[in-house]
């Protein structure tokens, strides 16, 4: 695993998103009510570059995205407010075909399951060659028997010509993850979503699809959108992080920073329950209490039942914090009433003053 710094990493120089997500507000419909699952949350993604979403389950990490690239059931699920701007183009607004083309050409995802995401009745090769098919018309079969082949080796497939010709359940997990990715990448994605790709692998299996995931931005050059609960995961992989709590972005910076010098006191909590190889299991401090329920948030800031840093002071229980720049990084945001307080010596994941 890459180390670290103590200090923030260097400013990115400016460039054009190639996905902005402004104002995203999604809701579900419920029997007990209304689920806010996303509520107000905006970011960017650059060229070339990794964006890590973390936050507990629930947080609203994967149906931001599973909402922008139209992928929610409507109903129960709708999008209220915002926007996804892709090459010029609003993906909350587009005909259903047109975002049907940007879906699994200019932009991919790869799911958390693969045995529920790939189809049981048709083999691995079939499938990757219909996502070629179905989105480059031009290609004759044969060619796209031969670029499934090339891809599949690419990942790490072992003898393809054979894999290709297998059913997804004749595939151990590893290697349904590798032909999902390899699925994903046909087509040069210039956005590619892995909602947590490496949560059903063992420790073992995980550092293989994280060479892969690699292997794939090399090839295609994609922004990746990496959704995930794995800290350790996001240090290895990202470039700027995203933290999401009760469907709010609360923190957002360039990895270093985040890691180094939280701003906001979930991100510090997550950081502190982070195992540690110097670090008894004795010594670790998970977050005291729940999540809240998505149907009925508590008022002002979400987390602040659970915040030690809020000491009972009355904005944190009646106003929502606004996501707001912190510190001399222009990059850096946080949507707590108190990050200042948040120092450098104690933003560091160990304890709240």
């Amino acid at each position: 695993m890459r180390s670290i710094p103590p200090s923030a990493g260097p400013v990115p120089e400016a460039r054009d998103p190639v996905l902005s997500i402004r104002d995203l507000t999604v809701e579900f419909d419920t029997e007990d009510g209304v689920v806010h699952a996303v509520t107000a949350a905006s970011f960017e993604l650059l060229p070339g570059e990794v964006l890590s979403i973390v936050g507990e389950s629930g947080s609203g990490k994967s149906v931001s995205m599973l909402a922008v690239l139209g992928l929610i059931p409507v109903p129960p699920g709708r999008i209220v407010a915002g926007e996804a701007l892709f090459r010029g183009e609003d993906l909350l607004k587009m005909p259903p075909d047109r975002l049907r083309e940007i879906r699994g050409g200019p932009m991919a995802m790869i799911f958390q399951d693969p045995m529920t995401s790939l189809n049981p009745v048709l083999t691995i090769g079939d499938q990757v060659s219909e996502a070629i098919e179905a989105h480059q018309p031009g290609v004759g079969r044969n060619a796209a028997w031969k670029r499934t082949i090339e891809l599949l080796d690419l990942v790490g497939v072992p003898v393809p010509q054979r894999r290709a010709r297998q059913f997804p359940h004749e595939l151990s997990g590893g290697m349904r993850q590798r032909a999902m990715i390899a699925m994903a990448i046909a087509n040069d994605p210039t956005v590619l979503v892995a909602d947590e790709p490496t949560t059903a692998l063992d420790v073992t299996i995980q550092a293989q699809i994280i060479e892969v995931l690699e292997t794939a931005r090399r090839e295609t050059g994609a922004a990746i959108v990496l959704i995930t609960h794995d800290l350790g995961l996001v240090a290895e992989l990202a470039d700027r992080v995203v933290v999401m709590y009760a469907g709010r972005v609360v923190e957002h910076g360039d990895v270093f920073s985040i890691f180094a010098t939280p701003r906001h006191p979930y991100t510090v909590g997550l950081l502190e329950s982070l195992p540690r190889l110097a670090t008894d299991a004795g010594e670790l401090q998970p977050i005291v209490g729940q999540p809240p329920s998505m149907i009925t948030l508590p008022p002002g800031c979400a987390f602040h039942p659970r915040c030690a840093l809020s000491r009972g002071r009355a904005v944190c229980s009646t106003d929502v914090p606004e996501l707001r720049a912190v510190g001399d990084d222009t990059g850096r945001r946080s949507a707590c009433h108190f990050a200042e307080e948040l120092s450098a010596s104690t933003a560091s994941g160990r304890s709240i003053p």
